[in-house]
């Protein structure tokens, strides 16, 4: 396997990790349990932090263009209005 399809598959993984994370915190009423999770969420965005580093220096991942204003503005008035 090349290390480029590892890293992809790697970072996949992590962001699946970080879905679920986010799923879960909110619907624990459990203090102590809430803050394990957290902290598991805070090292897989670390981790997911340094592989996206790699990938971009390797040029394994590419990110999509910037936003022009126009479109940002676009969305923004789309989230300010009650029309969604």
């Amino acid at each position: 396997m090349q290390e480029k399809t590892m890293v992809v598959d790697a970072l996949t993984g992590i962001n699946g990790e970080l879905v679920r994370f986010a799923e879960m915190i909110p619907q624990t009423e459990n203090k102590e349990l809430k803050d394990t999770l957290k902290q598991f969420r805070n090292a897989c965005e670390m981790s997911q932090e340094q592989l996206y580093q790699m990938a971009r220096e390797k040029s394994y991942y590419v990110p999509a263009a910037k936003a022009t204003q126009q479109e940002v503005d676009h969305v923004k008035s789309l989230f300010s209005s009650s029309t969604l």
